[in-house]
């Protein structure tokens, strides 16, 4: 049985990491850490955990094996060097890092300190996505040519209502626009999936974005990218999509086109299928994302010391790459085009 502490008690950590952890087999959720101490004796309470700190050092000496880092990205780069500090191996929340940099420090601080650095892109552990991966390796479809990635919603909607009802804007989408806005948050998600896929790496990219609210990064925002295997996948992200709809609706779309089929998904429709010469072949729908997955690798990484399908360190340095200077340059674009606007 492996102890995992977790670093960061907020919504992800709520919804998806704790109770996963409390559910896998070989995995024990000994201890968390949070500087709130509201936010941390609010999880501890909800999930009977044994030890709960608000000082770090005291949360890494223990006893655990590893750690979760499920705190606002802006944190993992200190969170990260923390753990390491005290020899933990890591499992940590997209996106890796702020950016580029900070993304390269942690994986080098990883390899001097001989631990595991993993991104949790968990969204490669879906049923679905690994059905897709097999697939494409065996030809099922031929010659991947083309990528469609399609993730569109309103990230839970401009506005909340506070605690005396009133609307204010949603703290939770105004922090994720700040911190580089759809496709460095979600987009690279989609990134590390077309490399996961196609096994091939992105070569050169472009990008184009839409600004419907007035903040630095696009809110939408579409990116191609050109692999070495010659492929080509679009992404497109929003989190302006519906965002003031009173009925709002979103779509989820893969696409995979090859030289002898076709692979749809489709989470809206529960669709998931494979179109070619021979007919087509409804497939087990399952949704995108699946942190049980994600966490029964993590405890045979613990065990086995590797692992075929957790997403590196590297994987997050190359979509942290990838979504944060696309967007940096769309913005610089459209700060110096309001500038010079007449």
């Amino acid at each position: 049985m492996k102890k995992i502490g977790l670093m960061g008690c907020g919504t992800v950590a709520d919804y998806g990491h704790i109770p996963t952890i409390l559910h896998t087999p070989g995995l024990e959720l000994a201890a968390l850490f949070d500087p709130d101490p509201k936010r941390l004796h609010a999880a501890r309470d909800k999930f009977a955990i044994p030890a709960a700190f608000t000082d770090v050092d005291e949360f890494l000496a223990s006893g655990l094996d590893a750690v979760a880092i499920t705190s606002p990205a802006p944190c993992h780069i200190l969170n990260v060097r923390d753990a390491l500090r005290h020899g933990k191996h890591i499992l940590c929340e997209k996106p890796l890092g702020m950016n580029e940099a900070e993304c390269a420090e942690m994986a080098g601080l990883a390899r001097a300190a001989g631990r595991m650095l993993f991104t949790a892109f968990d969204y490669r552990f879906s049923p679905a996505s690994l059905a897709i991966r097999e697939m494409v390796r065996n030809g099922a479809i031929g010659d991947v040519r083309s990528l469609r990635l399609i993730y569109i919603w309103n990230n839970h909607g401009k506005y909340q209502q506070d605690a005396h009802g009133n609307r204010v804007l949603s703290e939770r989408r105004v922090g994720r626009m700040l911190e580089g806005g759809p496709m460095v948050d979600c987009g690279v998600h989609q990134i590390d999936l077309a490399r996961f896929w196609l096994a091939s790496e992105v070569k050169r990219w472009q990008a184009a974005g839409a600004w419907v609210d007035d903040y630095d990064a696009p809110d939408h925002m579409y990116l191609h990218l050109d692999h070495e295997n010659g492929a080509h996948t679009m992404v497109e992200i929003s989190y302006s999509y519906c965002y003031t709809a009173k009925e709002p609706i979103n779509q989820f779309v893969y696409e995979l086109i090859g030289t002898e089929g076709v692979i749809r998904y489709d989470r809206g429709a529960k669709l998931f299928e494979i179109r070619t010469a021979q007919g087509t072949t409804a497939l087990p729908f399952s949704p995108e994302k699946n942190f049980a997955g994600m966490y029964q690798a993590f405890a045979a990484a613990l065990e086995t010391g590797q692992s075929d399908t957790l997403p590196t360190a590297e994987d997050g340095l190359v979509a942290a790459r990838i979504s944060r200077t696309a967007t940096d340059a769309l913005a610089a674009q459209h700060r110096e085009a309001a500038r010079t606007r007449p």
